[in-house]
């Protein structure tokens, strides 16, 4: 179906073609007819579906007429990260270019001052996180009795944010009356309560399955030790020997990871910028910037950065660390691989993530192969020490400083690098280069075949 069977306005149809765009996605074609009529919508829909499109075009439809008045915004838009935001709005200058709406922004890191003389001067549209959006009304800055849409997007991260709590009171700030579209990846059972009780005679709209991978992603698991340093040079390796590499994102657990593995690359002369919550709003959108442009080709970012970012052409995802929640699994390799394009996967894997990998595995309802065997299933030719067994081992250990350390599976000993010296920086191919086939996204040395020891 034609965007112009939608119902959309001739201007917005004018800017959607001006973009590029000429048939919707699943999602678009399904929940644009409900917004546009003015009824509430559940949609389930992973992130890179076109989301993001399906609640913007039809609003901007609906706010051709009407004017706003100072300090009561028409629409509200609530996301969970400051980056999702600043997307959003980002949406709405494309889309809404022909079009007169005041748009206005309240996320962290922006002066206060500033966001508020954009609300006494009037806004149609208003994107904000929860937290700011509570500071702003409780200084009495903000009225949100004048409210007719209220758009609830990445719900599931808003409760994994501990942000349920203040998105049950702006619900009940605004007008009953409102049009509420609700949006999330999953639907777990606080989720669903959610729904049922601030939704009215939602139109659901489901375009996959929650929680499934793409096909067109090639998927390995890789073994590693638990030790910093030694994951560090596995990664580096990965990098280092993947093919068509043409960008990545390094997904690890916690801020002070993303941090350090950030120092790490940096100073082995790897192109790299860091994403993660602590970093101010100038900070981030420059490092995105920067990755988004190719000036920078590895982003390392905390699952602050797994959902919604409008970065198209992924080809790798590294995770650094196994996430603690399957579903951030999911969210964080589906960087890659969007628009039907190839892309590869590759987790790391300590001894110590078995039950968070078997969820993930359930989640998804397949098993995922493993570049080689984990070092505790190898054979070997003489029994491990209680000691030595909880990491890989093996023969050629190297000796510095009267201290040995394992060489990880499957890299060479001329590649081998120590944590404390630069390595040569990664091999990365032309924006020109074919994606091919997902297997020739990967590391040389994972297409050789599998060695049965570590060495």
């Amino acid at each position: 179906m034609p965007f112009s069977k939608l119902g959309l306005s001739d201007k917005v149809q004018a800017a959607v073609a001006a973009a590029g765009y000429t048939s919707p996605t699943p999602i678009q074609e399904q929940a644009i007819p409900h917004v546009v009529a003015g009824r509430d919508v559940l949609g389930i829909a992973q992130t890179g579906t076109g989301k993001t499109a399906a609640f913007t075009l039809p609003m901007i439809t609906r706010l051709e007429s009407g004017r706003a008045r100072a300090r009561m915004p028409r629409t509200l838009i609530l996301e969970p990260t400051r980056e999702l935001a600043a997307q959003v709005e980002e949406s709405f200058a494309k889309y809404g270019a022909k079009h007169k709406l005041t748009v206005a922004l309240l996320i962290g890191g922006v002066s206060f001052d500033d966001q508020d003389a954009k609300l006494t001067r009037g806004v149609d549209v208003l994107i904000a996180t929860p937290g700011r959006l509570l500071d702003h009304f409780e200084r009495g800055r903000l009225l949100l009795t004048g409210i007719e849409i209220l758009v609830i997007d990445e719900a599931d991260r808003m409760l994994d944010m501990g942000f349920i709590p203040d998105i049950e009171r702006i619900c009940k700030l605004v007008p009953f009356t409102r049009q509420t579209l609700f949006f999330s990846a999953t639907m777990p059972p606080e989720i669903s309560r959610l729904t049922n009780t601030f939704l009215s005679n939602p139109a659901r709209v489901e375009v996959s399955k929650p929680a499934s991978t793409r096909s067109n992603i090639t998927q390995l698991l890789v073994p590693t030790g638990a030790d910093p340093k030694q994951k560090r040079e596995v990664l580096r390796r990965l990098i280092r020997d993947a093919e068509n590499l043409q960008n990545g994102i390094i997904f690890c657990n916690r801020k002070t990871e993303v941090a350090n593995l950030h120092r790490s690359l940096v100073k082995h002369s790897f192109p790299a910028v860091a994403l993660h919550g602590d970093m101010d709003q100038h900070a981030r959108l420059k490092a995105l910037d920067a990755f988004r442009n190719g000036e920078m080709k590895l982003l390392v970012a905390s699952d602050v950065a797994a959902r919604g970012l409008d970065i198209p052409e992924v080809s790798h995802v590294f995770n650094f660390d196994v996430p603690h929640h399957a579903e951030d699994y999911v969210h964080r390799i589906g960087r890659t691989g969007r628009a039907g394009r190839a892309g590869a996967s590759l987790t790391l894997v300590a001894p110590a993530d078995k039950k968070s990998l078997g969820a993930i595995e359930k989640l998804i309802g397949q098993g995922i192969p493993w570049a080689s065997k984990p070092a505790t299933e190898a054979p070997t030719d003489e029994p491990a020490s209680s000691e030595r067994s909880s990491r890989p081992q093996g023969k050629g250990r190297q000796r510095r400083g009267g201290r040995g350390r394992a060489k990880p599976h499957g890299f060479s000993e001329s590649a081998k690098q120590a944590d404390d010296q630069p390595a040569r920086p990664p091999r990365v191919a032309s924006s020109e280069a074919s994606s091919g086939e997902p297997s020739s996204h990967l590391p040389a040395f994972l297409l050789r075949p599998v060695r049965q020891r570590v060495s």
